[in-house]
């Protein structure tokens, strides 16, 4: 659901593959759909893994730390979310977490959840995670011989470790059974900073679609993507707003196109729609062109997943007849360096 989400969010199924294609594992199909839920809309991404090879915990880390075409910030918190995981199971058992074997667990999905959630994350510029309260559904003893009871136990330890919220129960979870597993507690508890709505001027709604479908509500993660506004500014102890650190952005594209007849009024409208779309920044600057005539040189920074719809906007709200694209590789940038009144700090969702 996490996935479906990020995808109907904007994020390229080709980057997702090309994430999950770095670890190296074969035989896995990774799609997406758009599908109903009780009249929500929203995108599912059915995984099959049934010709993949199942995993044990140290060959799923050897998977992610070996897998250089990622960065170095996806690897970092794909291996804490896959710790957070296999720590609660080794409490579960009772086992040393190099030790226990996992049954779901172990096959592919796993590693192909984590790491596609964490990269795309990074690929939407998506700089601080919030989250509600985890709705773990209808409590409920086991609906198989040897079956656990709902929620998890390994959901219950990920969740305890970490202190996270849980939502109360609700009548109409009845007949449901899990809605958060373990796997998707993992990766909330260790992407979120706080468990609460921040104020958010949204720009972008992504809508995740699970494999359930009750009839009492829709099961579906809805993703907002915005900026944080006014009090949810970082602060000081003084109540001043405190520089956030700086750090690396990795698959960065430059985009640029000359223009000699565009008016103020169109390329102000193609810098909001740019913002809109994704840009990380984005700059006028003026040039002589042909014949000595004065034109505007309209430059944007994006990360790479975003391209084809940052050059849609160029080819649609600008005159112009071509765009052209540079990787840039890496930036060195603050986070949210783009300001706006109070809108000053980056993605969040």
């Amino acid at each position: 659901m996490l996935l479906g989400a990020l995808l109907d969010a904007g994020l390229p199924l080709d980057d997702v593959k090309e994430a999950v294609g770095a670890l190296g594992i074969p035989g896995v199909e990774i799609a997406m759909a758009t599908e109903m839920r009780c009249e929500v809309r929203g995108t599912r991404a059915p995984v099959d893994v049934s010709a993949a090879p199942r995993y044990s915990p140290r060959q799923m880390l050897d998977a992610v730390a070996g897998a250089a075409a990622l960065s170095a910030h996806t690897r970092e918190r794909a291996t804490a979310a896959l710790n957070a995981l296999f720590a609660a199971e080794a409490r579960v058992h009772g086992d040393d977490p190099d030790q226990i074997h996992l049954h779901e667990l172990g096959t592919a999905d796993t590693l192909v959840d984590v790491v596609g959630v964490v990269h795309g994350l990074e690929q939407l510029g998506v700089e601080r995670v919030y989250a509600a309260p985890l709705v773990l559904g209808e409590p409920g003893g086991p609906r198989r011989p040897g079956g656990y009871s709902n929620p998890a136990p390994a959901t219950l330890e990920i969740i305890a470790a970490s202190g996270a919220p849980v939502a109360p129960e609700r009548a109409f979870h009845a007949g449901v059974g899990e809605l958060t597993t373990p796997t998707g507690a993992a990766l909330i508890t260790t992407l979120a900073e706080e468990f609460r709505q921040p104020a958010l001027a949204l720009n972008r709604i992504g809508v995740g679609v699970g494999g359930k479908d009750p009839a009492a509500f829709p099961n579906v993660l809805r993703l907002w993507l915005g900026e944080t506004v006014g009090a949810d500014l970082r602060t000081d102890p003084s109540g001043e707003p405190t520089p956030p650190v700086a750090r690396w952005q990795d698959n960065v594209v430059l985009l640029e196109t000359n223009l000699d007849n565009a008016t103020g009024e169109q390329l102000g409208f193609a810098m909001e729609r740019l913002f809109e779309a994704g840009a990380l920044d984005v700059w006028h600057t003026s040039i002589q062109m042909k014949k000595n005539r004065p034109g505007v040189l309209l430059s944007a920074l994006g990360p790479a997943a975003l391209e084809s719809r940052l050059a849609e906007v160029f080819l649609r709200d600008t005159p112009t007849l071509g765009v052209r694209v540079r990787p840039v590789g890496q930036l060195r940038r603050r986070p949210g360096h783009r300001d706006s009144g109070d809108r000053s700090t980056g993605r969040c969702v």
